[in-house]
């Protein structure tokens, strides 16, 4: 059960009208890695966690707390589009800042949302649920989570660099904090996963049943040897249990592929490359 109350988790309120601006922060709410994918995400994560309920509600509790960061990106939008709807367009066109302002700014503002926010990013792509991932496994899905705060605030503080409105930069340096503390959350969570289950995805498959004398190798398959100055290239492995092996040549391990002719009826070329038994034949 969700509860609403109506004032906003955060002040949301720009000094000023900025359709352009209004355009740019649709990627923070409609984004890939905007709040309402981590919304979603987090909130099929908890609806699907199976086991320890203090990871459910951890994702029902941040999940929740996304929807209100929905909320205030949504009315930060509609108010930076207030003043944006111009019947006269030919009265835009005699004021240069005025067209080049309205000119910037998304027409869908106006058309389609009647100046408020719309569920897509900042050129206008719908949000699709395709960005949402929710598989089951919490270590997976926390790693995954972590990125995601990590492409948002990163996203949020370029923002933050490309106005001078101090109504939006306030309200952004409070999503950059939270975002700031979301990062430390999953990392706090992966870091005690990891310690239950070891490192590698998923810890439960059967050790013996994967080619254990590859898991460990890096294969240098580009020019210069610089990869072999990294960590990952030497030592032990992070899960503790081998040690990596670098390799200057990636080894190919198995056969040169021959694929047998097609059927005459598929019609595919022929083809033109005796077989070492037919050119014996012929000599």
């Amino acid at each position: 059960m969700f509860y609403h109350i109506k004032e906003l988790q955060y002040d949301a309120k720009p000094t000023r009208p900025d359709p352009v601006f209004a355009k740019q922060l649709q990627e923070v709410l409609g984004g890939h890695f905007g709040e309402i994918s981590v919304a979603l995400q987090y909130l099929f994560q908890g609806w699907n966690a199976r086991g320890d309920e203090k990871y459910r509600d951890l994702l029902m509790d941040v999940g929740t707390e996304e929807l209100a960061h929905v909320e205030m990106l949504a009315t930060m939008i509609a108010r930076l589009l207030d003043g944006a709807s111009l019947g006269d367009q030919e009265d835009a066109a005699k004021n240069p800042v005025v067209g080049a302002i309205m000119g910037g700014m998304n027409p869908q503002h106006v058309i389609v949302s009647g100046l408020g926010a719309m569920p897509a990013d900042s050129v206008g792509n719908p949000w699709t649920a395709s960005y949402i991932k929710a598989s089951g496994n919490l270590l997976a899905d926390f790693r995954l989570n972590l990125t995601y705060e990590s492409q948002g605030r990163l996203q949020v503080t370029r923002l933050y660099n490309s106005t001078n409105d101090p109504g939006v930069k306030d309200m952004l340096s409070f999503l950059i904090a939270r975002d700031t503390m979301h990062q430390n959350m999953w990392e706090a969570a992966i870091s005690e996963l990891e310690a239950q289950e070891n490192i590698v995805v998923p810890s439960t498959f059967p050790k013996h049943l994967e080619k254990n004398e590859v898991a460990y190798d890096f294969y240098n398959l580009s020019e210069g040897e610089q990869s072999s100055r990294g960590r990952w290239a030497k030592g032990k492995s992070m899960d503790g249990l081998d040690k990596f092996k670098y390799y200057s040549k990636a080894p190919a391990y198995g056969e040169k592929p021959f694929l047998k002719p097609a059927p005459k009826h598929i019609h595919n070329t022929l083809p033109t490359i005796r077989s070492e038994q037919d050119e014996g034949e012929n000599e």
